[in-house]
Formats: structure tokens, sequence, C-alpha cells
């Protein structure tokens, strides 16, 4: 009897950012970067969702030649990789929206360098996010993708919908669109499932990039299908006013629980928005002939559900956004990503 194939159900994402030498901190020894992450937190232990001391350590990272010539940088006891993501800053974000931590800059005698407004679009901005290449479809959180990114940009151009709220994204994957957040809103509640390595990613890229943020952080477990967790994150985070998800469905049943979370989240007072960003992923079928999105086709099925869910509770408004808004991080935007926004009017009792 022939031996079945092993199949393999490894997932990649199509975004590939290798950081580059000058973002990093500390010095390079014997083709390895060290002290890549700063000893710190970001708020408190218990803040990060984290028990007792943290963990501080340094780390170290190889620097090692990518196929198209990157500079990739290789954790080999994490098996993880190091990527930076750099961004322009919009016009209109005021230098009081950056990290107080940020150092002031002097020229050559000594004099302060003012930031004047009409400069504030020559200005770049680095994000730190360590990540994995490929995963298997259960732990594709632990790669970056572009519904990350695309959101990023659209907390960046509308940053006074972020500025001084309480904002919870769900399923955030590496945190890449947190750290975005962060920079805005006075607190982030940063969710994901507890599964592989995806909320250690989530506190290690938060803690690598404090010196960006400016909310209060706390990391906590969501699952879909756990509602034990949704409870909790319920019963804590009472003063949410915006929901953030990218790229959070790509099959049906999933598709099923992560509508029933969002049903429940946007049940209780205050009114809250939510924003969710996605790619159309296309693949050619026999039935249909053709190439076809069936899971984007499905999570519209999933809005129509939520629209009609609670009516006389909730006045619905959902809407696709228009996706013409500026880019500010480098990444291949394609048509195929689209933005909703969802609105949750508690009618009065």
């Amino acid at each position: 009897m022939a031996e079945e194939e092993e199949v393999d159900n490894t997932v990649t994402s199509e975004v590939h950012h290798f950081s580059k030498e000058e973002t990093l901190k500390g010095g390079r020894e014997g083709g390895s970067y060290r002290n890549l992450s700063e000893k710190g937190e970001v708020g408190t232990s218990s803040d990060l969702g984290c028990e007792g001391q943290q963990e501080q350590e340094d780390e170290e990272f190889e620097c090692l030649l990518g196929a198209n010539g990157q500079v990739v940088l290789w954790s080999p006891r994490r098996e993880t990789v190091l990527s930076r993501f750099d961004f322009a800053y919009p016009p209109d974000l005021q230098a009081q929206d950056r990290s107080p931590n940020s150092c002031p800059q002097v020229d050559s005698d000594g004099d302060l360098v003012v930031t004047r407004r009409k400069d504030l679009h020559l200005q770049e901005g680095i994000v730190l996010i360590e990540h994995q290449n490929a995963t298997t479809l259960d732990l594709v959180g632990e790669q970056v993708w572009r519904g990350a990114l695309f959101l990023a940009d659209f907390i960046l151009h509308y940053s006074d919908i972020f500025r001084g709220k309480h904002v919870l994204e769900v399923a955030s994957g590496v945190g890449l669109t947190s750290v975005v957040a962060a920079m805005l809103a006075i607190k982030i509640t940063v969710t994901d499932v507890d599964k592989g390595e995806i909320l250690e990613l989530i506190r290690r890229n938060l803690k690598r990039n404090e010196d960006v943020l400016k909310a209060e952080v706390c990391v906590k477990e969501i699952d879909f299908y756990n509602h034990d967790t949704i409870d909790d994150l319920q019963a804590n985070n009472k003063d949410v006013s915006v929901i953030l998800a990218a790229d959070v469905v790509y099959n049906n049943p999933l598709t099923d629980a992560f509508f029933s979370t969002v049903l429940r989240l946007m049940s209780d007072p205050p009114e809250k928005t939510m924003f969710i960003a996605l790619e159309k992923r296309y693949v050619f079928t026999m039935e249909d002939m053709d190439s076809v999105a069936p899971c984007y086709e499905y999570f519209l099925d999933g809005l129509e559900w939520l629209r009609s869910q609670r009516t006389d509770h909730i006045e619905w408004t959902v809407e696709e956004l228009p996706s013409d808004f500026e880019q500010y991080f480098t990444y291949e935007r394609t048509r195929h990503l689209v933005l909703w926004k969802i609105n949750a009017k508690l009618k009065q009792p």
C-alpha cells in the first residue's frame, strides 16, 4: 500500500520588510546584532498581562543576506525575524502626538532645532516588528499581513478618530497596528488567542517600540470560541469606544465566531465604532470556472447577519469606506484591500 503524501499546510505572507542596519540599537559583533531591545517595560508587567517580574534579556539576531539582497535579521533561538517598517508622519500629526521620550535635536552650535509644521511631512518613523516568515494556518497571526499595514495607514490618516480614545484591537497578531494606534490613543487593549508565541510576540514588540507609544497598553487573551475570555474583556474594558481588526478571517467557522464576538462587544455601552481591514484572497474554482474570493463573500454574509441582530436595542450602520487615503507605510497596496466601518448606536430603553 502506497504511503500517503504529506500535505504542506505552510502559509506565507506576502509582506517582507527586513531591517536595515542603521535602525538597530547596539553594535555588531561577529556577524550578529546584540541589544536590539532596550531593557524596560511598557507600563507595568501586569499591564502587559504578565504576572511577576518581566523577563529582562538581551536579544541576538544574526545578520543574513536575503534572496533579493535584503538584510535579514534572524533569531536562531526563537526562529523569528526582525523587520523594520518605515512610515512617514502625516502633516497633521502634531508634535505633541509624538512620544514624550523623543530626544530633542540640536544643531552644530548646540541650539535647539525647532520642527516647523510645514516640515512634518518630511519626518519618518520606524516600527520594529519581530515575526515569523511562514507558519501553519492556525498560527498565521505570528506573521505580518497587508491588512495590518492598510489599517495602520488609515489610523495615521484619520488620527482624530483615535486620539485620546480607549482602543481595543481583536486578533492583533504581532501587534503592528496596535503600536500605531498607541501613538494616538490614551489606552489600547491588545488581544489575540493564547496559542503558539502570539501573545509573547505582542509583548516583545510593544516593549521594542516603547519609544513611540503614547497610550497605556494592556495585553489580554481573546478567543472567539471561548466566551470566558470575551466576558473578561467586557468586564475590564467598559470605556472602549473604538475596535480594530485586520485580516482576522480566513475560514467560515472562524468568521462566524468573529461576528458573534463583535455582536457581544458592541452591544454594551458606550457606543462603539469598529474598523475592519482585510484583503480579498482569490482562488480559481472548477465550480465557478473563475477566480473568486469565497472567504470574503462569506464575510459579507456575516455583515448582513450582524446588521439584523438586536435591532430593538442597536441601530447598525455598516459601510465600506473609500480606500484612497494616503499611504504612509511602505508596502504593496493592492486593489484587493478593503476597509469596513461598523457603528453600533445604542437605542434608549
